[in-house]
């Protein structure tokens, strides 16, 4: 089996897809700009072959080094970046090398513009928010007119909570007009509540190999806007409500092969049109593991090795690995540099202890989201858990502000 890996080098804990696609027998051929000298030792290891190209953006270079490992080895079986950026990309190649294991340029619409995902959701049973593509000044002072303030607006197609905004009066619409990207922008009603997830990975047949759920409690908005504390933590266990929303919205948009990251909105207060306090409503789609180190650490609170479930389900369809070792609350906290916390992170990681996990830098290119420091831990209370989190922001008091 012929398994091409796009960017297999970042993030770079994915390279552990391909190594234990390795591990399973599978051929690995991966393209990227990257120079090989600069990959991982064990990512070489895994690769057959690496090509690279000058820019995984010109897609002529991406499909010459497709074509070129196809009259090499014979017909590519799998095709995946499992990076959100690279969907599309993935999904052209699929289509023009005829590659039947993943999404093609004709799935992309309902997975990538957040206006499209509504329908599925609806299919699901999952409230949404009302939202309106915004085109016009005077189109989007009417839908607030329709939902009241506050308001946000985000790219139709985008990621996470880049560019998005908060608009809490007429003015800031009035500005946001002045100033939108050129982009196809949703403007949507508030929806007060906390995101959960419903991550994992499902075969072919569209059942749910393994699943897990974290949950952030701040604004992702504030997060990425305004520098509030970026944390989140793993659950020990998938609660319910999210595993049955979670498995309708798989079958609603026909999701097979492949990881997945799925979220919700639990209001954190009624909101009419949408549900009581503690329900469940429609937030995005994304067809690909969640972003950053999150892998690692549903790895870490469910005892388990996502990477190899997934080379399982490539390989078998199934899951042959064996899940060992007590569950646990996995919480990751992002620190921003320039801010003067109490403690240096070799200081957090020590005051953690044994229940530390992984601390280091975020890459420059996710640290805007998810800040710039790396604070993973995982511990059996939910107060274990506040506590590292009070303490891995504590900020130093200057002496003049005493």
């Amino acid at each position: 089996m012929n398994f091409v890996c796009i960017s297999p080098n970042f993030p770079e804990a994915f390279r552990f897809f391909c190594i234990r696609l390795k591990d399973n027998g599978i051929n690995v051929l991966g393209i990227g700009d990257a120079p090989y000298e600069e990959l991982h030792p064990d990512l070489k290891e895994a690769l057959t072959e690496y090509y690279r190209v000058d820019s995984l953006e010109n897609y002529g270079d991406v499909l010459r080094a497709a074509g070129y490992f196809t009259w090499k080895y014979g017909r590519i079986d799998w095709l995946e970046s499992n990076n959100e950026y690279w969907l599309e990309l993935d999904a052209a190649l699929r289509t023009d090398f005829n590659i039947t294991t993943g999404l093609k340029t004709q799935d992309m619409v309902k997975i990538k513009h957040k206006s499209a995902m509504k329908e599925y959701y609806r299919k699901a049973g999952i409230p949404v928010a009302r939202a309106e593509i915004a085109t016009t000044l005077d189109k989007g002072l009417a839908f607030v007119r329709e939902v009241g303030f506050p308001v946000v607006a985000k790219p139709d197609n985008g990621v996470g909570a880049i560019a998005t905004y908060k608009l809490e009066s007429e003015e800031d619409v009035k500005a946001f007009f002045a100033e939108k990207p050129e982009v196809p922008y949703l403007m949507e009603e508030f929806v007060p509540g906390a995101v959960t997830t419903y991550d994992g990975v499902c075969n072919s047949r569209g059942e749910v190999l393994f699943a897990a759920s974290h949950i952030t409690k701040n604004s992702i908005m504030d997060m990425v806007n305004k520098g509030v504390p970026t944390y989140y933590y793993v659950n020990k266990k998938v609660p319910a409500d999210v595993e049955a929303a979670g498995k309708a919205v798989l079958k609603a948009f026909g999701v097979v092969s492949r990881c997945f990251h799925l979220e919700f909105f639990r209001l954190t207060k009624s909101k009419k049109g949408l549900g009581k306090k503690g329900d469940l409503v429609a937030l995005e789609v994304n067809m690909r593991p969640a972003g950053g180190f999150t892998p690692d650490m549903l790895n870490f609170s469910q005892s388990t090795d996502m990477y190899q479930i997934y080379a399982d389900m490539v390989a078998f369809d199934e899951v042959r690995h064996t899940f060992t070792g007590p569950k646990s609350y996995c919480v990751y906290a992002g620190r921003r540099d320039g801010n003067h916390y109490k403690k240096t992170l070799p200081e957090l990681e020590s005051y953690a202890g044994n229940h530390a996990r992984l601390f280091t830098r975020m890459p420059d290119a996710l640290a805007g989201t998810m800040g710039n420091q790396v604070a993973i831990a995982c511990f059996p209370t939910l107060k274990e858990v506040d506590a590292f989190v009070e303490t891995a922001f504590e900020l130093e008091i200057e002496e003049d502000m005493v």
